[in-house]
């Protein structure tokens, strides 16, 4: 699973900054840069493949040149601006080489003088993961537990009355009878949980679009894709289904925050369509998700998928978001901004449905007829969160399947709503 260490650097940025200045020395394997004014850098060791990225938050790139090509264990290093108010120098190291999270040594001779010194890198064979600290405190890395089910070591408790619960409201709707609901709940805050069919393989429906806009902020972090960037609107991205991108002419243009907004907020199949085209297409998503450790979320087809040949199932949704919240798959900023969009979805008629006053939600809905899901994360007014995702089949447009999801919602948020945040 991938992971970062974001470092906070303590100094003051009095007003926008200009990189005057950068260098590696490829020998020394240190990174130099020089700024005209101070600025607050902000590191993240981020995995798969192992890059060193460095934001520098309210500062403009100027006339520094852009990228070096290394030989060995280093790759390259690319300088970008990642949005209108920060730079982004990011360190790629070849597939199979990490770096010793101890052994990264950044000093700041001034505040406008930073320098970051790079252990020899390593070859490996597991991958590690990390949680942020603030310097100056020691820095290590943590291993992934043997027994996890997303982010939360699994406890050795099971909702088996909940499960119970949730089995029997299924025969409450004869017409979903003959069909088919994988369903997964993770409580954070004790790890106990409920799956129920979580391994089936179901159509994803809409909600592939869960992974694929994780994997597009992993392109921004690395700073393969600017959020600002425009990205255009060609006629081969153009299909019908959910979305207004579709009755615009071709040629129109959008930034990358506008479009992947579009693709979770309203779901818009189009806005997706060019996602993924600019990602390089479906086998350049489904290596990430691999490296994810997702296995059955799988992306064949454009949207939209009407035949549901696009795959994943409860319990790899439910782990995607695991890992989000643990902050392992994305820098601090992305996360943010992937959580800020995937809480302003505007179908609300799901699990949301079952929800109680004032609990906020961060999810993906999928609609292809004859299946009906959704997945999110959590949070009641009292604090306690828990992960959700749900799968169901049934007859095309059958209301069962609507009503089914939202019986379960009201059933698991009224039911962890009653135990304790940690047991």
């Amino acid at each position: 699973m991938p992971g970062f260490l974001s470092l906070f650097l303590l100094s003051s940025a009095a007003r926008a900054a200009t990189v005057e200045d950068w260098h590696f020395d490829n020998v020394q394997q240190q990174l130099d840069f020089t700024t005209d004014e101070a600025v607050q850098p902000m590191i993240q060791l981020i995995a798969n493949p192992t890059r060193l990225v460095i934001d520098l938050p309210g500062t403009h790139l100027g006339s520094a040149r852009r990228n070096q090509s290394l030989d060995g264990a280093m790759q390259s290093i690319r300088i970008g601006q990642f949005d209108g108010q920060t730079t982004r120098i990011v360190i790629v190291l070849a597939p199979g080489y990490q770096l010793d999270p101890e052994q990264i040594k950044v000093r700041g001779t001034s505040a406008t003088h930073w320098t970051v010194q790079l252990p020899n890198p390593t070859m490996t064979t597991e991958m590690k993961l990390s949680s942020p600290i603030m310097l100056p405190q020691p820095v290590g890395a943590i291993a992934l537990p043997t027994n996890h089910f997303g982010a939360v070591p699994q406890s050795s408790m099971q909702l088996d009355w909940l499960q119970q619960q949730v089995t029997a409201l299924w025969s409450k709707y004869p017409s979903l009878r003959s069909y088919d609901a994988g369903v997964c709940v993770l409580d954070l805050d004790n790890g106990s949980s409920l799956n129920l069919h979580g391994d089936k393989v179901f159509p994803a429906a809409s909600i592939i679009k869960l992974p694929i806009l994780i994997a597009f902020l992993q392109d921004v972090d690395t700073g393969k894709i600017s959020l600002n960037e425009t990205l255009v609107m060609t006629r081969d991205v153009i299909v019908g289904g959910s979305g207004e991108l579709q009755d615009l002419p071709p040629g129109s243009k959008f930034s990358a925050l506008e479009t992947i907004n579009k693709m979770i907020t309203i779901s818009d199949n189009t806005a997706t369509n060019m996602i993924i085209k600019r990602m390089g297409g479906f086998t350049v998503l489904n290596q990430r998700f691999r490296q994810w450790g997702l296995q059955k979320t799988v992306l064949r087809h454009w949207l939209p998928d009407l035949r549901g040949t696009n795959t994943t199932t409860a319990k790899e949704l439910t782990e995607l978001l695991g890992w989000l919240d643990a902050k392992r798959l994305l820098s601090p900023s992305s996360q943010a901004l992937a959580v800020d969009i995937l809480q302003h979805v505007k179908n609300r008629k799901l699990l949301v449905a079952g929800l109680g006053p004032n609990a906020t939600i961060s999810h993906k809905t999928g609609d292809i007829g004859f299946l009906l899901g959704d997945a999110g994360l959590v949070t009641m007014p009292s604090g306690k969160r828990y992960l959700i995702a749900m799968l169901v089949t049934s007859a095309q447009d059958d209301p069962a399947a609507r009503d089914y999801i939202q019986a379960v919602s009201r059933l698991v948020y009224r039911y962890l709503s009653q135990r304790p945040t940690s047991e």
